[in-house]
C-alpha cells in the first residue's frame, strides 16, 4: 500500500492511501500507553519528523506503524474521505 503522510498540530498525522482515501489519525491514545519508543514522539518537533520508509510510517528512532491497520482503523471509524488519486 503506497501512500503519503504529513504531521499536523496536536500529534496528528494526515494520511493519504493509494486508493485515494485520506484521513487524520490522532495519536493521543498511543502516547497515553507510553513506552520507550513512544516517549520521543511526545515532543512536537520530533513527531513532525515522521516519514514513509518502505511503505510504513516511521520516525527516526525506529518507531513505526502498520499501514494496513491504520487504514482499517480510519475506515472503521468512518474517518476516511475519498479524493481523486494523483
Amino acid at each position: 500500500m503506497s501512500w503519503r503522510l504529513r504531521a499536523l498540530d496536536g500529534h496528528r498525522l494526515w494520511l493519504r492511501f493509494s486508493d485515494g482515501s485520506e484521513g487524520v489519525r490522532d495519536f493521543s491514545d498511543i502516547f497515553m500507553k507510553g513506552g520507550p519508543m513512544v516517549e520521543p514522539l511526545k515532543a512536537p518537533d520530533y513527531f513532525t519528523r515522521a516519514f514513509v520508509e518502505m511503505g510504513v510510517p516511521t520516525w527516526p528512532n525506529g518507531f513505526d506503524l502498520d499501514p494496513i491497520n491504520l487504514y482499517m482503523e480510519l475506515r472503521d471509524a468512518g474517518a476516511l474521505t475519498r479524493v481523486a488519486t494523483e
